[in-house]
């Protein structure tokens, strides 16, 4: 069946597998109506891709919408792909989000050339953008602030990775969304606070995913170790299920390592791969944090460290406790 819509990405490398485009996807139908979902299809491609095969690989699918995610690392290679797609089909409707368009859109050529922008989030706004484009009536404004819904209310996306992307590439997954700091040059610093999704129904899809095969886990919450209590629980769960090829990815506050976290961390082997990989993400200039603190405590138990040192001010807030 040809495809109304089109989910499009230009991913850094193959080995990264889009999480955005997935959520849109699983909320098609909860909030698009019925029959959105089997009407959608996602397509990845790489930056390396040449921008005339990706138009035409698009075109020849022949959809009535496409909604790319605009990231830093795609934007260039985005913007001349839609504006070929828009030369070739003027009725195409394109839809943009993501980061990148989020903020500051105003003098982007991009969004000039695309019909319509979210910005911000877009699991729910999506799918009713695209039921409106298809079944009318089309929407008036050009831009669309992206509705922020209860995170309940999100279809979570990993039943969206495909048996070759358990195999072949990273699994991005995320138990919280949003960030309380406020460093001044971090898009994050843009959200209000961060927001936890249920850790049942967030379990109960990482053992889906496990059992599937899944053994690469990458988180992109913007700080692991917000809500110590939720990171012990997920690290047990992985403690619970160790083999020789689970990875984990998290990104820390290493100055917010109570001793029961290091502890747990530490009950990971060490190895040629360590268990769990880390970037702790050091967000102050803070003398203590910059001789390593915290995060060197971990170095014994050969976890290998991935320490980013962006020179930032002093935190806007007190740190959360440890609890």
């Amino acid at each position: 069946m040809t495809p109304a819509i089109i989910l499009s990405t230009l991913n850094a490398k193959y080995i990264h597998a889009s999480l955005g485009l997935r959520y849109l996807l699983a909320n098609m139908e909860r909030h698009g109506g019925a029959g959105l979902r089997e009407r959608t299809v996602l397509r990845e491609f790489t930056i390396a891709r040449p921008v005339p095969e990706i138009v035409d690989a698009l075109l020849a699918e022949e959809p009535q919408v496409i909604g790319f995610g605009v990231y830093i690392w795609n934007v260039e290679q985005t913007t001349e792909v839609v504006r070929r797609l828009k030369q070739a089909r003027p009725a195409l409707k394109i839809v943009l989000g993501g980061p990148e368009v989020s903020y500051e859109w105003e003098g982007q050529e991009i969004v000039r050339l695309a019909d319509h922008l979210i910005t911000g989030w877009g699991d729910v706004s999506f799918p009713k953008l695209c039921r409106a484009l298809l079944d009318g009536p089309p929407p008036l404004m050009k831009v669309i602030p992206g509705e922020q819904p209860a995170l309940d209310d999100i279809a979570l996306p990993y039943a969206e990775f495909s048996a070759d992307d358990l195999v072949h590439r990273l699994l991005y997954v995320e138990a919280s969304r949003g960030c309380p700091f406020k460093c001044e040059f971090c898009l994050s610093s843009l959200d209000k606070t961060a927001w936890a999704f249920a850790p049942e129904h967030f379990l109960a899809a990482l053992e889906t995913l496990y059992e599937r095969g899944a053994r690469n886990f990458k988180f992109v919450d913007r700080t692991f170790n917000l809500k110590i209590d939720s990171s012990l629980t997920i690290l047990q769960f992985f403690l619970d299920r160790l083999t020789p090829d689970l990875f984990l990815h998290f990104e820390v506050i290493p100055d917010h390592l109570p001793e029961r976290l290091k502890d747990m961390i530490a009950r990971f082997p060490p190895g040629d791969r360590p268990l769990p990989a880390r970037r702790a993400a050091v967000r102050s200039r803070h003398p203590d944090l910059q001789s390593g603190g915290s995060a060197g405590h971990l170095a014994p138990a050969g976890q290998r460290q991935n320490l980013r040192k962006p020179g930032l001010a002093g935190q806007s807030q007190p740190r959360p406790p440890a609890h």
